[in-house]
């Protein structure tokens, strides 16, 4: 593969095109149905009190001390909610949902093939990425980790869609 094909100067195959439009349209749909969760979790937050949740955490916290045996993912999960607190929950419940939000009508535009809607979605995902970063120099989570790699392969995905959607846009004027 040349330089030029790489950086995109030369124009991609129909078959090339197809494959990362399909790429692409898959990665969205998942960031899609990830962007909902967020919203139903951080309402439901919201909407449960914390006084609630935080007894939820403490009976996870008493289960994984009974010495259980636990997963991978259940024990990372533990460690991320063990420093919860009331406030916690109030600031993750708005993260989630404004987050969310954003995210599902970056993902509806992306859908709808809306122009606007490559370059905020690489703005909005290259902010989000800072933030992670944050929370991994900080936190150490291996969650924040792989939705961080995720949202790299996403971004890389829509700028390649959008780099086609202008090259094609350029050829039919």
């Amino acid at each position: 593969m040349e330089l030029e094909e790489i950086m995109g100067t030369e124009p991609e195959s129909p078959a090339a095109e197809h494959t990362v439009y399909e790429l692409f349209k898959w990665s969205v749909l998942l960031k899609g149905l990830i962007s909902l969760g967020e919203v139903v979790v951080g309402a439901l937050l919201l909407v449960v009190p914390s006084s609630l949740v935080l007894s939820s955490v403490a009976q996870l916290r008493t289960l994984a001390g009974s010495g259980a045996s636990y997963g991978f993912i259940a024990k990372h999960l533990l460690a991320e909610v063990d420093a919860f607190t009331a406030g916690t929950v109030v600031f993750v419940a708005i993260y989630l949902l404004s987050r969310g939000l954003i995210k599902l009508g970056l993902v509806i535009g992306l859908l709808k093939g809306a122009l606007w809607a490559y370059p905020a979605s690489l703005v909005v995902l290259g902010l989000f990425l800072i933030y992670q970063g944050y929370q991994i120099a900080t936190a150490h989570s291996i969650f924040v980790v792989a939705i961080s790699l995720f949202d790299i392969i996403v971004m890389y995905l829509i700028w390649r869609e959008w780099r086609i959607v202008r090259r094609h846009i350029a050829a039919s004027h």
